[in-house]
């Protein structure tokens, strides 16, 4: 499989009223360039009050699937692009 890049990297938002879709992404690639462990929390709205919520250590990409509505925030701001794979 091939990575292929949809959108310019963008930063994810630190707060629920700060979470984005990813320019409506169905795949998002995430990069954690920070010093630590960052969660990733996703929701069904910006602001929702509920959230699932995964970690990713600190030098790490991880693939996110959703729906193009979902959207995601982190605890500390990374590195997220729109994707797609090819073969």
């Amino acid at each position: 499989m091939i990575t292929k890049i949809v959108t310019t990297e963008q930063s994810t938002g630190t707060s629920a009223g700060a979470a984005t879709s990813i320019s409506d992404a169905t795949c998002v690639r995430l990069y954690n360039n920070t010093a630590g462990i960052v969660t990733v929390a996703i929701s069904t709205s910006v602001g929702a009050a509920t959230s699932t919520y995964f970690s990713i250590p600190n030098g790490s990409v991880e693939f996110l699937a959703k729906t193009p509505s979902d959207v995601i925030w982190s605890s500390a701001s990374i590195k997220a692009n729109k994707v797609a794979f090819t073969n």
